[in-house]
């Protein structure tokens, strides 16, 4: 892409004086002469006036001049914005998530990326677990703020932890456990449970499944839901107890109650997850400052990982 003949123009017009635009462009006065003809030739038509003494643009070589500045100037911010995004500067980063674990960490994050790289564009995009996990597979998420339960078993995924989360039993205000501090999931065998749909979060479903046959008895689960809100509605309306994480109190109505669970330690890692092998350069960038954040605010359990109460 041989630009010279534009450049040389813009320097003759600018100047109109051949010798100060070769001056200006380090190249021979002939040289100059060569692109101006060859860009008259080019066109089919005269672009200057010359004489002994003077260099006039023509009404043809003002028009052009206008156009040509804009040419280069395209020309030379697509050369920068290519090299930007090759380095990540300019592009766009997908990113999946839960509704509830980061809703206050992520905003912040962002905010402090755009301010060191406006030119990449963030997408939010909501998703059950289980539909975050395919969509990183895919590539059609660059990273996902998610819980740990089966990612970490997954291969080709790299991970950060945020904080941790404990499970909790969450129960109406009216159970007659409602006023324990503590409860063991040996004590629910005659509980009725609502709980997300399996398909929704599937290490969740079979967590409970797991953690109520190790107190030898399967649940009674009497409905599910694909949405939180709605298995906390059936809650909160009685119709059973569910286990889930405790950052769905943000969810929560004033009549329900978190329970801790006792013995185990049922917790769930919230984690940022990206694939080892990704070709988004501005991904990069944003785990930097996804590590500084963390370092910088010192996030430990009791950021997000607070005792059931």
């Amino acid at each position: 892409m041989d630009m010279r003949p534009l450049r040389y123009f813009i320097s003759v017009a600018e100047h109109l004086n051949f010798t100060e635009a070769s001056k200006e462009l380090y190249v021979a006065q002939p040289a100059v002469s060569q692109q101006i003809a060859y860009l008259e030739k080019k066109l089919g038509v005269k672009l200057f006036h010359r004489t002994k003494h003077s260099v006039q643009l023509t009404h043809a070589g003002s028009v052009f001049l206008k156009d040509a500045r804009e040419i280069i100037r395209k020309l030379d911010d697509s050369f920068k914005n290519a090299q930007q995004a090759e380095e990540g500067l300019i592009g766009t980063i997908n990113i999946g998530l839960l509704s509830v674990p980061v809703r206050d960490f992520l905003p912040r994050l962002i905010r402090r990326f755009k301010r060191k790289y406006p030119k990449v564009n963030i997408r939010l995009n909501y998703y059950h677990v289980g539909k975050i996990i395919e969509k990183l597979k895919t590539d059609e998420l660059d990273i996902a703020f998610t819980l740990s339960l089966g990612l970490q078993s997954i291969g080709g995924l790299e991970y950060k932890t945020l904080w941790t989360q404990p499970h909790c039993i969450i129960m109406h205000q009216d159970h007659p456990f409602a006023n324990r501090t503590i409860v063991n999931i040996a004590e629910l065998a005659n509980e009725s449970f609502v709980m997300l749909e399996r398909e929704e979060s599937p290490p969740g479903f079979d967590l409970l499944l797991a953690a109520c046959a190790n107190h030898g008895f399967s649940p009674n689960i009497v409905n599910t839901a694909s949405h939180i809100e709605a298995v906390l509605m059936m809650v909160d309306a009685g119709i059973g107890i569910a286990i889930l994480p405790k950052y769905f109190q943000l969810y929560a109505s004033p009549s329900l109650r978190f329970i801790n669970i006792e013995g185990e330690d049922y917790t769930v890692d919230i984690l940022a997850s990206w694939k080892k092998v990704n070709n988004n350069p501005s991904l990069s960038l944003f785990i930097e400052e996804l590590e500084v954040l963390l370092t910088q605010k010192k996030m430990t359990k009791t950021k997000g990982g607070l005792e059931c109460s």
